[in-house]
């Protein structure tokens, strides 16, 4: 990937970021799990990773978002084996006809979305088995806290 290919996702992100924060229309809900190992891993510097953790923090306030943490002990689960994934549901609109739920996926080729009822339901029932395995909200929170605390020590 070009240095310009690099900056060019970097900045679609981060304007995909700013809809958690809009006010109107009323910004998406965004519901995260995430592997305690990925909040383990340095990526790029300690500097970095320090800023990276607040950033989970302050956006795990938000009203519409919910950022809880897999923790190790949890072991093997059905989410390794589905990778990493996106549950698209779409909010109804009384004007047209609802627009089904999709599963993204995103790898370093490029994106799939799975949209046959056989795979929404092995990503579902892959999310329902994070969602059982997952630290509520508080853990979570308490957990991302400790170790942002951990690196920005060094």
């Amino acid at each position: 990937m070009t240095e310009g290919e690099r900056e060019r996702l970097v900045e679609v992100r981060l304007q995909r970021q700013t809809l958690l924060r809009r006010r109107l229309p009323p910004p998406p809900k965004l519901e995260v799990i995430l592997a305690e190992a990925a909040l383990l891993r340095t990526v790029g510097s300690a500097a970095i990773m320090v800023d990276q953790l607040r950033h989970l923090l302050d956006v795990g306030e938000l009203p519409n978002v919910s950022v809880r943490v897999l923790p190790l002990p949890a072991g093997l689960h059905r989410g390794v084996e589905a990778g990493t994934f996106v549950i698209l549901d779409f909010p109804l609109d009384k004007r047209t006809t609802p627009e089904p739920s999709v599963v993204y996926c995103e790898s370093w080729t490029g994106a799939l979305y799975l949209d046959r009822p056989e795979e929404y339901a092995a990503h579902e029932k892959a999310w329902t088995s994070l969602d059982e395995l997952a630290l509520d909200e508080t853990q979570s929170r308490h957990l991302i806290s400790k170790i942002h605390v951990e690196v920005h020590r060094g």
